[in-house]
């Protein structure tokens, strides 16, 4: 895979938007393992990405990595 510099540190709203019936979408196309997800398709708690369950991470920051305008996410930071 491609890398195009470092991860950066992205707080958890700058990737994901709640929705009013509490579900996230995300803000940009989005990559958690292998699974890419698009804005515009929105999840609910318990649905898992890419095995992972991104409402138990909420309040966590996000390592991303942009490659190719895909939000690679490698990691999760508590803040």
């Amino acid at each position: 895979m491609e890398t195009t510099k470092d991860l950066v540190r992205y707080s958890f709203s700058d990737i994901f938007e709640k929705q009013p019936d509490g579900s996230l979408m995300p803000r940009h196309v989005i990559k958690i393992n292998s699974v890419v997800i698009s804005p515009g398709i929105s999840f609910s708690k318990g649905i898992k990405i890419g095995g992972i369950d991104i409402f138990d991470y909420m309040n966590f920051d996000l390592g991303v990595d942009v490659v190719n305008d895909i939000f690679v996410i490698k990691g999760f930071y508590k803040k």
